[in-house]
C-alpha cells in the first residue's frame, strides 16, 4: 500500500491524518489525499475502471480542449504554444495537400524539436499505412521525445494500430473513430496494448453511413455509444468529434454539453476560439467540487460510524459516488498542474 500518494504522505495518512476528527479535516487534506480515504474500494476496482475513474496512480493529462493544427502551416504551429487547448493534434494527414506532406513532415519535426510546448499533450495525427507517407510518417516520429502519441487516422481494427506499432514501438497509439468497421471493432481497438485513447472522425463517419446532420446528433448516437463504452470497458481516454459551425457559439457549447454528459473526456476542436468553452464545459466547476469534497467526507464519516451509506443533501451517497468523486477531484489536480 506505501507509495499510493508517496511514501511520505502515506506515513502522514497513517498517523496524522488518520488521528484527525472527521470534522477537523479540511477540503485541501481530501483534495491531497482523496486517494487514501477508501484503500480498500480502490483496490477492488478492476484495472481498468480504476483508470477510468481517475485512479491517483495513473493520473493522465487533460484532454478537455485538442485542437487540430495544419503540420504545414509554420505561423499556426508557433502560435499553437501560446493557446490554452490540453492537447494539440498536429495533423499530417487531412489538412496537408498531398504534393506538401513530405515538407510538412520536416517542419513539424523541426518545429517540435525548437518550440516549447509546455505541459500539453502531442499527438501527430499521421497518414494511413495504405498511403505513400504513412510510412514515412511513422519512422519520423518514432524516436521524436517531444511527440506524446501517434493518432492513426481510419482504424478499422486492431491490426491497423499492431503495424504502427511495428514502426514506432515506444510510442502510445490514438485510435481515430471513423469508419463504420472501426466503430464495430471498438471493443477489440480499445482493448490493444500500447493504445491510450480514441478520437471520434465524426465528419467521416456520417459520411460513411450517410448520416443526415442533425444539431442532436442522434445519427450518430449509436456509434458515439459503442466507442465510448469500448473506451470505458478498457480505461482510455475518449474524445468527442469537431463541431463544424465555430462561429456558431451556441451550438457548439450545445455539443459539448452533449458530449460531456454522454462520458467524453473533451473535444477535438477546429478553431482557437473554441477553446475556452470546452475547457469550461469538460472541466470540474466550484460547485462540483465542494460536492465532491463534501461527498467524500460524509461517506468518511458514515464509514467511521460503521455505515456503508451517507446521506447528504437528501441524497444517498454511496461507493460508487465516492469514486466519481475521486476521479473529480483527480482531474481538477491536473488541470491545474497544467496550468502552473
Amino acid at each position: 500500500m506505501a507509495g499510493l500518494c508517496g511514501g511520505g504522505v502515506w506515513r502522514r495518512f497513517d498517523h496524522a491524518f488518520a488521528k484527525t476528527p472527521l470534522t477537523q479535516r479540511t477540503a485541501a487534506d481530501f483534495l491531497h489525499c482523496s486517494g487514501m480515504l477508501l484503500v480498500r474500494n480502490v483496490f477492488s476496482t478492476p484495472v481498468g475502471a480504476r483508470l477510468l475513474l481517475g485512479d491517483p496512480m495513473n493520473s493522465a493529462n487533460p484532454v478537455r480542449s485538442m485542437l487540430y493544427i495544419p503540420a504545414s502551416k509554420g505561423r499556426a504551429l508557433e502560435k499553437a504554444a501560446t493557446l490554452g487547448a490540453d492537447a494539440i493534434i498536429f495533423d499530417l494527414e487531412d489538412a496537408v495537400a498531398p504534393d506538401e506532406k513530405p515538407a510538412a513532415r520536416a517542419t513539424l519535426g523541426a518545429v517540435l524539436t525548437e518550440l516549447d510546448y509546455g505541459r500539453r499533450l502531442r499527438l501527430v495525427r499521421i497518414n494511413g499505412l495504405d498511403t505513400a507517407w504513412g510510412r514515412e510518417d511513422a519512422l519520423a516520429l518514432a524516436s521524436h521525445p517531444a511527440v506524446d502519441g501517434i493518432l492513426v487516422p481510419k482504424v478499422n481494427g486492431a491490426a491497423d494500430l499492431a503495424a504502427v506499432a511495428l514502426l514506432a514501438p515506444e510510442k502510445p497509439l490514438w485510435a481515430m473513430m471513423e469508419t463504420p468497421l472501426g466503430v464495430l471493432n471498438a471493443a477489440q481497438i480499445a482493448g490493444f496494448g500500447a493504445l491510450r485513447g480514441m478520437v471520434m472522425g465524426t465528419n467521416d463517419l456520417a459520411k460513411d453511413l450517410g448520416a443526415r446532420a442533425r444539431s442532436d446528433r442522434a445519427p450518430l448516437i449509436t456509434s458515439l455509444g459503442l466507442c465510448l463504452l469500448a473506451a470505458k470497458a478498457h480505461g482510455r481516454m475518449i474524445v468527442d468529434g469537431v463541431f463544424n459551425a465555430f462561429r456558431d457559439v451556441a451550438g457548439f457549447e450545445a455539443e459539448c454539453l452533449q458530449g460531456r454528459d454522454l462520458g467524453f473526456d473533451g473535444k477535438t476542436l477546429i478553431h482557437p476560439d473554441q477553446v475556452a468553452v470546452a475547457n469550461r464545459v469538460f472541466g470540474p466547476s466550484a460547485e462540483e467540487l465542494d460536492l465532491a469534497q463534501r461527498q467524500i467526507a460524509a461517506y468518511n464519516a458514515a464509514l467511521a460510524n460503521g455505515q456503508g451509506v451517507a446521506v447528504l443533501d437528501g441524497k444517498i451517497v454511496e461507493n460508487l459516488h465516492i469514486l466519481s468523486a475521486q476521479a473529480l477531484i483527480s482531474k481538477a489536480r491536473a488541470i491545474a498542474a497544467m496550468q502552473e
